[in-house]
């Protein structure tokens, strides 16, 4: 009995015209079935490893590691701050994060993932889970949808495609590179979402939905999305070569899948027009360099074991052993047609070399470099294997390929031995798995008609294959919770980040005030995750006016500005009107609710010139956006140990031999006052009056935070003694000793002056100033593209810059400013779309046209519409 079998009922609601042949309906689904067995077992098998690590949810080990922790977390909080319409920012604009940044670029970024939207279903503190839900989902309906789709690919069971289709879902790249971004995890879906799609463009049919899928996966994630589009814009193409069909209709088949993507990529169109400017405007990446070297092709190769990991960037590529040996089968296979094998194999080949090129990377890659793995796009070779595996299945491999494959991936084993990733649980996995498979494939070959054969097999082969990808995910959770860099983080899920969020959530008087996270820190990205209106911040779109405006009043930053701190100085936090922040404290509570005394309003009145001032230094620019001197900047004077060299601008400093006399300098300051050190770039240590503190400058990579040395003494001499790690220049204006007193005086005098009311909106501000105000208002917003201002009701303009922040000139004086934000590139995007959609709904009409008046130009009675004979596809050779 075949596994396609169905049971068909005849239609009891229509009745057949005499003779008509009766129309015949499934009562269930054998290929839904599978599908969703496939999606059921992969989710399973991801489960049953995180249960026997004991990992989140199904254990105390936390899930939050690395961007998970630092990006994914935070922005899914946030989203769900959104969605309960508790946050002070809004779809377009983010309100939590460096102090007022676009949010739209972030959203379409790292929450577009369907599955995202379910985070809103659950309490705010348990966002942890839903977030697993998004990546255990999207294995799932990829794992589906690959089930589906490799049917398309060559008729045969549906079980057995489950069970290929499992492999896929639990590939090493989403147990090592997935796994930690729920947004890349679309890419999996959207991989045979679009295989199906391209299967229409065959069968010449569906071109609406298909478009549809081409939207859907560009839109859950336009990363992943474009990789997939391109991979199977390759499968496409070896398809279409195998086609024996004239050129003609082979190349409408290419026409019509060329029209889905632009189509379909043009109805997503506002991803891009949003994302384009907003990446152009960001603070550029750290400089990333491709080695430009092949791996060891026994490196890359290693890869398809299962259960195996390579530390070092190689393509995590392998798809279970059930797979492999298939795959090994295939180039043997001769029940599959030399000219196919040899395409197929051929895709195989030039996909993988395309990962190891630059300039193909580069091109899988969006045409640039991405920081940390290069192969990013390996999902669609694990794709490619399982449907190679399934070309070698589905026309029932002999013993004779089957044989010679199993040796080919013993012999992988044995010369591959030596390899770091060739571990213990590789042997493990090919040493059990390999036998089962082959024993049970050989079987199936020598007793296919018997029932009892066949079900063995099968339970044999499902075995092997959920406690094999089982064993992959254990492998990978056991290998990953020895590396340092993927220690968890806390979570909202931790005692710690509760108790911080309800405390600053107290605290909290936006927009008459900002609460800081910093500079205690949970998360990278601590401003959204504990729903405050902090500096921290760490995302690929950080605007660079935003990044270079913090880092200049002393705010650090790593990443080469795509991770800003919180500032650690009072100057910064009065001028962002910080009122309250966190500080670190012993165990076990961790931090302390610190208040920062006065601030100034988030509106200040500056006189005309005053603020857009350029300064040298941090201390400058801080009393340039005051409006008062309240730092005293000495030189630094050379005192004892080893004698730096005089520049034009500082000291020379020499690398300090380990255990070696540090340099001290000395400089004179009113006793009293607070002694803070500002150097961007320092590498080594600085001990002042009081701390002796580490700074590890790296420029352009790794900026310094302003730090307090201590309170100057009653001589009024504070000396700074340096080691330093490397040959250095120590600028001059790098002591600022702070008079708190003048600060009280200077922001009792802005809020004098300043705003009286603040409303803001989720993306807008309105302040009521004192009458008659003139100058220039400075709001404490960093100056990013999107802003339009006004004052007193008048029309909206381009607002000007002071120091990198929002500047209105109130010419004539003004009693009010509003400002409002606008998404730079989400108006074309719209309309670009509205394009897309009227040329869907164009095409969609005139194929429903087209169908009504078929029945009449065939003389089909009116009413009853004739059964049409189901399209085939053009014929493969075989």
């Amino acid at each position: 009995m075949s596994a396609e079998a169905t049971i068909d009922v005849v239609r009891s609601d229509t009745a057949e015209a005499p003779g008509e042949p009766r129309v015949r309906r499934r009562r269930w689904d054998t290929n839904g079935v599978a599908a969703s067995a496939a999606a059921l077992l992969s989710m399973a098998a991801f489960c049953l490893a995180l249960a026997l690590r004991h990992t989140y949810p199904f254990g105390h080990r936390s899930r939050a590691v690395n961007d998970l922790a630092n990006q994914f977390l935070p922005f899914h909080e946030h989203l769900w701050d959104i969605q309960h319409g508790v946050s002070s920012g809004d779809m377009f604009f983010n309100w939590n994060s460096g102090y007022g940044v676009p949010f739209l670029a972030d959203f379409f970024t790292y929450l577009c993932n369907p599955f995202s939207w379910i985070v809103g279903l659950f309490p705010r503190d348990m966002v942890d889970l839903p977030v697993f839900l998004v990546t255990l989902f999207s294995i799932g309906l990829g794992t589906a949808l690959m089930t589906v789709f490799l049917g398309r690919l060559h008729a045969g069971s549906p079980w057995w495609r489950a069970l290929l289709a499992v492999g896929y879902g639990l590939c090493s790249w989403v147990l090592n590179d997935g796994f930690a971004d729920p947004m890349w995890m679309w890419g999996i879906v959207a991989l045979p979402l679009l295989g199906i799609a391209t299967d229409w463009c065959i069968q010449g049919r569906r071109w609406v939905i298909g478009t549809l899928f081409f939207a859907a996966a560009w839109a859950g994630n336009f990363y992943t999305g474009a990789m997939a589009t391109i991979a199977v814009g390759l499968i496409l193409l070896t398809r279409v070569l195998l086609l024996t069909s004239p050129l003609r209709d082979r190349l409408r088949i290419l026409g019509r899948a060329g029209t889905m993507v632009a189509v379909g990529v043009l109805l997503a169109a506002p991803i891009m027009t949003v994302d384009l400017p907003a990446s152009t405007d960001s603070q550029p990446a750290p400089p990333n360099t491709f080695s430009g070297a092949f791996p060891p092709v026994l490196d890359v190769l290693a890869q398809l074991l299962p259960a195996g990991r390579e530390i070092s960037a190689v393509p995590d590529v392998f798809v279970g052993i059930f797979a492999l040996v298939l795959v090994a089968a295939f180039p043997f296979h001769r029940l599959v047609p030399l000219k196919e094998r040899l395409i197929w194999l051929g895709l195989l080949a030039v996909t993988m070399f395309s990962f190891l090129w630059e300039p193909t990377l580069l091109v899988w890659h969006g045409l640039a470099l991405p920081n940390g793995s290069p192969y990013r796009a390996a999902f669609v070779f694990a794709g490619m294997l399982v449907m190679v595996a399934w070309l070698s299945l589905a026309r029932h491999p002999r013993p004779a390929a089957l044989l010679i494959g199993a040796g080919l991936v013993l012999a992988l084993l044995l010369v591959s031995r030596n390899l770091d990733s060739v571990r213990h649980s590789v042997w493990v996995s090919v040493l059990l798995g390999g036998p089962a498979v082959l024993v049970s494939l050989l079987a199936l070959h020598r007793w296919r008609d018997s029932r009892w054969v066949r079900g063995g097999a099968a339970l044999v082969l499902t075995a092997t294959v959920f406690f094999g990808s089982a064993y992959s995910a254990y492998v990978a959770e056991a290998i990953r919770s020895k590396i340092p860099f993927f220690t968890p983080m806390a979570s909202m899920a931790t005692p710690q980040a509760r108790s911080a969020y309800t405390a600053l959530q107290a605290a909290r008087t936006w927009p008459d005030g900002r609460v800081e996270p910093g500079p205690y820190r949970f998360a990278n990205n601590d401003g959204a995750l504990l729903d405050v209106e902090g500096a921290r911040y760490y995302s690929s779109y950080i605007p660079a006016v935003t990044a270079q405006a913090l880092q200049g009043l002393g705010v650090s930053w790593t990443i080469s500005g795509r991770h800003i701190h919180s500032p650690t100085d009072p100057v910064t936090r009065a001028l962002m009107g910080v009122t309250t922040y966190l500080d670190p404290a012993p165990a076990p509570q961790n931090f302390t609710v610190t208040q920062a005394g006065p601030a100034a309003p988030l509106v200040t009145v500056h006189p005309a010139g005053a603020v857009e001032r350029p300064g040298a230094s941090a201390f400058a620019r801080q009393q340039a956006l005051l409006g008062a001197t309240v730092y005293q900047v000495p030189k630094l004077t050379y005192a004892t140990g080893p004698e730096p060299t005089r520049t034009a601008g500082g000291w020379q400093l020499a690398r300090t031999p380990k255990d070696g006399e540090r340099v001290t300098f000395s400089a004179s300051c009113a006793p009293g006052t607070d002694a803070y050190f500002y150097t961007p770039w320092l590498d080594g240590w600085v001990r002042g009056p009081q701390n002796d503190i580490n700074y590890v400058g790296r420029e352009s990579l790794t900026s310094n935070p302003m730090e307090l040395l201590g309170t100057v003494p009653a001589d009024g001499t504070v000396k700074i003694a340096i080691s330093s790690r490397k040959n250095q220049v120590l600028p001059d204006a790098s002591l600022g000793c702070l008079d708190k007193s003048k600060l009280t005086a200077a922001i009792a005098g802005l809020r004098a002056t300043g705003a009286t009311r603040i409303e803001a909106g989720g993306h807008s501000i309105d302040a009521t100033l004192p009458a008659g105000s003139t100058g220039v208002a400075v709001l404490a917003v960093p100056a990013v593209k999107g802003w339009a201002c006004s004052h007193d009701g008048g029309s909206l303009g381009q607002p000007s810059s002071a120091q990198g922040f929002l500047a209105v000139p109130l010419d004539g004086g003004a009693s009010s400013i509003h400002c409002t934000f606008r998404t730079p590139g989400l108006k074309s995007g719209l309309a670009l779309s509205g394009l897309a959609l009227v040329i869907i709904l164009a095409t969609a009409g005139t194929a429903t046209v087209r169908r009504r008046r078929a029945p009449e130009e065939s003389g089909t009675p009116a009413g009853r519409a004739r059964i049409p004979s189901p399209r085939r596809a053009p014929a493969i050779e075989s």
